[in-house]
């Protein structure tokens, strides 16, 4: 039997968390994001995509980035290719979906 993932997540005021939901084949890759405003290639911040087992027996695959400012964040399929861009409300969970 496979153990329940968890974590802890520093959010209220103005800091949030994100989640983001990948497939599979993107297990133990790093995700980068970074602010939506300025310069792309400065300030990005990284995660590393793990498989998440939860009480139902589901296997989900996601990084997360557990204390953000609020605002919007550019999401990197690769060094030089946006994703997508998110907004991160604070005292909030926002999830992204790079599938």
């Amino acid at each position: 039997m496979m153990a329940e993932d968890s974590l802890v997540l520093d959010i209220g005021g103005d800091i949030g968390a994100l989640v983001i939901h990948t497939d599979a084949d993107r297990a133990e890759i790093e995700v980068e994001i970074s602010p939506a405003a300025g310069d792309p290639g400065m300030h990005r911040t990284h995660n590393v995509v793990h498989a998440r087992h939860n009480r139902h027996g589901v296997t989900t695959y996601s990084a997360v980035f557990p204390q953000l400012p609020s605002g919007d964040y550019t999401v990197w399929s690769d060094e030089s290719t946006a994703h997508g861009t998110v907004t991160v409300h604070g005292g909030q969970v926002t999830e992204y979906h790079a599938s």
